[in-house]
């Protein structure tokens, strides 16, 4: 009666944990699916991948030009804010281009090197602009990313989804992977061993 309650209990643990190891992969497998459709794209689609050093030659406040959040935006008059404009000097080529911060912000304004996002206080934006305007005049000299293959001139100054980042993104659902696949093959070796004791 005892062995029949220990070999229940056996299963059911087995069967717990079985389920609980495909359901690390199926979740693993979403994980993957959503990194491929969202991330992927823009890292793929984005040609800064070469990093150089940029030197700043001017960075610019147009106090009287208001620049819109987006184009074609229906909240254009409700957020504008001073447009920076940073130019600088190109070291792999030595041209003068202008800087911006990341991909999206060529794609929602390429008149400014910097869309600040959406505030109420338009104080916190105009000081938050100039203060990355002092910044860019006192650190004259750093690292940027520019397109190798000619297609954008501009640069930029950081990407959205860099190879670590992805690296990270892609870190977690391989381990949940891995360890559903080894809950996995633990409990397919536990029961080849039950069954082999018992025929034994």
């Amino acid at each position: 009666m005892l062995g029949k309650k220990l070999v229940t209990a056996q299963k059911r643990g087995e069967t717990r944990a079985l389920c609980l190891g495909l359901g690390m992969v199926a979740c693993s497998m979403m994980m993957y699916f959503f990194i491929g459709i969202t991330i992927v794209p823009f890292y793929t689609k984005s040609v800064w991948t070469t990093e150089t050093v940029c030197k700043v030659l001017k960075a610019n406040i147009k106090d009287k030009v208001f620049c819109p959040n987006s184009e074609g935006s229906e909240d254009e008059e409700i957020f504008p804010y001073p447009c920076l404009q940073v130019w600088v000097n190109l070291t792999a080529s030595g041209q003068e281009v202008m800087l911006y911060q990341t991909e999206d912000t060529l794609d929602r304004n390429p008149k400014c090197s910097y869309v600040p996002d959406k505030l109420e206080n338009s104080k916190e934006v105009k000081a938050r602009i100039e203060t990355i305007a002092s910044n860019f005049k006192k650190y004259k000299t750093f690292p940027c990313y520019y397109d190798p293959g000619g297609t954008q001139t501009n640069v930029i100054l950081s990407r959205l989804y860099p190879s670590k980042g992805l690296l990270f993104a892609f870190l977690w659902p391989t381990l949940m992977f891995t360890g559903g696949c080894l809950i996995i093959v633990l409990v397919k070796i536990s029961q080849y061993v039950s069954v082999l004791s018992a025929w034994q």
